[in-house]
């Protein structure tokens, strides 16, 4: 009886361990993925600021999930397409979802 009781305690220890590693690598995953998301919004961001036509200050950059929203009032369209393109241009962007306005 000692044995199995042994072995028992064993698969459960095992059950506890293998639950505790797989909700770590979901959150490490999670962490990653935040942290991608930091750096394509920063990535944007610049290349958004190194662009004479465009005000930083104006455009709102957001990014979840390698989705970057972009939001805003801006002057014309034509900084609205342009935006739109330095985003996508960023390695690691899936999409861009545009809500920006021209005032």
């Amino acid at each position: 009886m000692t044995q199995f009781n042994s072995r028992f305690l064993a698969f459960i220890l095992s059950i506890i361990l293998v639950s505790f590693l797989s909700i770590q690598s979901v959150h490490a995953s999670e962490a990653g993925e935040f942290i991608d998301d930091a750096v394509i919004t920063t990535k944007v961001k610049a290349e958004i600021f190194n662009d004479p036509s465009l005000k930083t200050f104006e455009i709102s950059v957001e990014t979840i999930k390698g989705v970057v929203h972009l939001s805003g009032s801006v002057s014309s369209q034509a900084n609205i397409d342009r935006a739109v393109e330095i985003a996508r241009s960023i390695s690691g962007v899936t999409a861009v979802e545009n809500t920006m306005t021209v005032k």
